[in-house]
Formats: structure tokens, sequence, C-alpha cells
């Protein structure tokens, strides 16, 4: 099994607060780049075959973070929408019974983002029924790995934002917050029933 670049589900023109330019580098570039060294370290190794959550949860090294980073970009570009959306009944309830408020998740979600030092993640992870967390991680790690379910992401890595926004973090995150896709975080929601 080869590991492919995953089609946006939306165009790369669509996004509005995300230029163009940026998609076909941080997409098309970046991504194809974590992507086509996952392939080459697996082949003919005993990761050949194997998922990549399979790959980032036993592996190390080099091989761990061009599958985490290929997760984790994957993750990202379908955590984001062209459109304003708002959470389900379900997925707003979760948020107001872990945070104050909608607003008050973006604000502390925005809070950890700006101050995530240096390159990484900033993660909204379910950890138990009814319990939602935000955490940062750096560099390609990934929550998955501590035991936690991932349902939102956003990329703090430079790549993600400078074309557009420069050094100016704060913006790129709050329009990011506009832009949720929402029926993805849902979707990603773990049952413990």
């Amino acid at each position: 099994m080869s590991f492919t670049l995953p089609a946006l589900k939306y165009e790369k023109s669509a996004l509005g607060f995300i230029s163009e330019n940026t998609l076909n580098f941080h997409h098309g570039k970046h991504l194809q780049t974590y992507i086509d060294t996952t392939n080459k370290l697996v082949t003919g190794s005993n990761y050949e075959g194997k998922s990549l959550l399979e790959i980032m949860t036993t592996s190390s090294g080099p091989l761990f973070n061009n599958a985490a980073q290929s997760w984790n970009h994957e993750f990202y570009f379908n955590c984001i929408s062209p459109e304003t959306k708002a959470p389900n009944d379900k997925v707003l309830a979760l948020i107001n019974e872990n945070f104050e408020s909608l607003d008050d998740f973006k604000q502390k979600f925005a809070a950890s983002a700006v101050s995530n030092f240096g390159s990484g993640w900033t993660w909204l992870v379910q950890t138990g029924p009814n319990k939602l967390k935000i955490m940062n991680t750096s560099n390609a790690a990934n929550p998955i790995v501590d035991g936690f379910t991932p349902i939102l992401v956003v990329d703090v890595w430079e790549h993600a934002y400078y074309l557009d926004y420069q050094n100016r973090r704060a913006d790129y995150v709050k329009d990011f917050l506009e832009h949720i896709d929402w029926d993805f975080v849902a979707s990603q929601l773990r049952s413990y029933e």
C-alpha cells in the first residue's frame, strides 16, 4: 500500500482566509513531501502495508515524524470549511459543558494556539465521556499517542500561514476559528457507550 496525497474537499481558492498560493505550498508541496518520505521509509520495512495511524502509534524517529505529519495535515485540512458554520447541538452542548460558552472556547483555543512556542499544533481533544481538553503539541506530535481522541486542530507551523499573515499568528488563528468545519468535528467524536 502506498500513501497518496488526499484531495481537498474544497477548491484551493475557496477559503478566503488562506490563499490558493499558501495551499499550493502547504497541501501540494509540504504534505506531499511528508507522504513521499513516509512511502520511502516504509518500503521494505515491517511497517509496509500498515495505515498511517498504525505507523504513527508504533514508530519513532523520522518515520514517526513523516507519518504523523501526513496524518496531522490531512486532519487539519478536513477541519476547515469555506463557509462559516455553527456546531451542531451535540458538539455545542459538549463545548458548553467543558467551557463557559462557544466564545469562551474560542478565546481559550486561540490563546493556546498563539502561545504554542515554535512549530506545532493546537488540538481540541476528547479525553473521556463528555470531556474535552485543549492541548498543544510540538513538531509532529499527536494526542492519539497519549490516548486522546482529536476532534479539531489548527496547524501553527509557520508554513501554514506565513505567506498570508507573516508573523500575525493571532490573526490567522482568529480567522481559522471562523472557518471550522463543525460537521467534521462532530464526526470525530468518540462514543463511550
